[in-house]
């Protein structure tokens, strides 16, 4: 019985000591030795061996890149306004022994140090400057905390500003600011775009006249050139027929009529080349013409031009 008592004891040492011997560090972590209560080495992901009751290994530090949350915190601008600013930050533990006995409580140090840091770069600031500079500030802040926390064995990656939250009274009157700039705007491009469909409206009228112009032009040389054509064929035809004075002659009284018609037309004035034509026509159908066909010796002359009334009605006209 004792031997069996004995026996379980011995394993039970065996399981403590092997338990405190060997030791595993996951990936990612890194562990700190103390040897005796001193700083001994820092232990690397995988399996190592420890002295049992003499090496005591510290809670394992996470070597991946960690987020933390600050609460809003209340920042006075350089133009005495309150404003609410609330902050995010990444960063990374890259010295395992300096993060652990550098600094008591890394997290709660870099939040006092982030809020100082803090008001100070946007206490040199207006609230419009803030509004629009966050990249600046950003690299403000992750400059001088960076600084800071290297003794620490932290790296600060990132600082970002998730939110800056101006009082009330100050949101209304931007945005009402805001509303009267979009109005502007639109006011603009509703300007521009009427202005644009009056200059593209012009320019097509332009090309319009212009292509109107270009088309009676052509046809104004396309009608000359054919009553060119016209006349010059009727020339050749005339010159070819050789035609006789009694022809033109009857020719011309034909014409007569036509420039008598129209609406408009209430006297018409026979001119005295008339009576000429007529006569010439009359001793052509007796046979008393001259041997040239031209008009007779004692053509009658009339004293003054005689008037024909309207074709309406009226008496006849009067002859010479």
């Amino acid at each position: 019985m004792v031997a069996a008592i004995v026996a379980a004891v011995v394993v039970v040492l065996l399981v403590v000591l092997f338990a405190r011997t060997v030791r595993i560090v996951p990936q990612a972590r890194a562990g700190i030795v103390e040897r005796l209560g001193r700083y001994h080495k820092t232990l690397n992901p995988g399996m190592t061996l420890l002295m049992p009751f003499v090496d005591r290994l510290r809670p394992l530090i996470d070597l991946r890149e960690q987020v933390v949350t600050f609460p809003p915190q209340p920042v006075i601008t350089e133009d005495n306004l309150v404003v609410g600013i609330d902050t995010v930050l990444y960063f990374t533990v890259n010295d395992a022994k300096s993060a652990t006995y550098e600094v008591a409580n890394p997290l709660q140090a870099i939040e006092q140090i982030t809020v100082t840091t803090l008001r100070n770069v946007i206490g040199s600031l207006s609230l419009e400057q803030a509004l629009t500079s966050r990249d600046h500030i950003n690299a403000q802040l992750r400059s001088v905390l960076d600084e800071a926390t290297g003794k620490w064995g932290i790296r600060i990656n990132r600082v970002e500003l998730k939110s800056i939250d101006p009082p009330g009274s100050i949101q209304e009157a931007m945005e009402k600011q805001m509303r009267a700039e979009r109005d502007r705007r639109a006011a603009i491009l509703n300007a521009e775009g009427v202005k644009q469909s009056q200059i593209l409206t012009a320019e097509g009228q332009k090309q319009a006249a212009v292509l109107t112009a270009e088309g009676q032009r052509q046809a104004a040389i396309l009608t000359a050139e054919g009553e060119a054509k016209a006349i010059g064929t009727v020339f050749e035809a005339i010159h070819k027929g050789n035609p006789d004075s009694a022809l033109l002659r009857y020719q011309y009284l034909q014409m007569l009529p036509q420039l008598a018609r129209g609406d408009a037309n209430k006297v018409f004035v026979i001119p005295s080349e008339f009576s000429a034509a007529v006569g010439g026509i009359t001793n052509a159908l007796t046979g008393n013409s001259n041997s040239d066909g031209g008009a007779p010796e004692t053509p009658a002359e009339p004293d003054s031009p005689a008037r024909l009334p309207e074709t309406t009605g009226g008496e006849d006209p009067a002859s010479s």
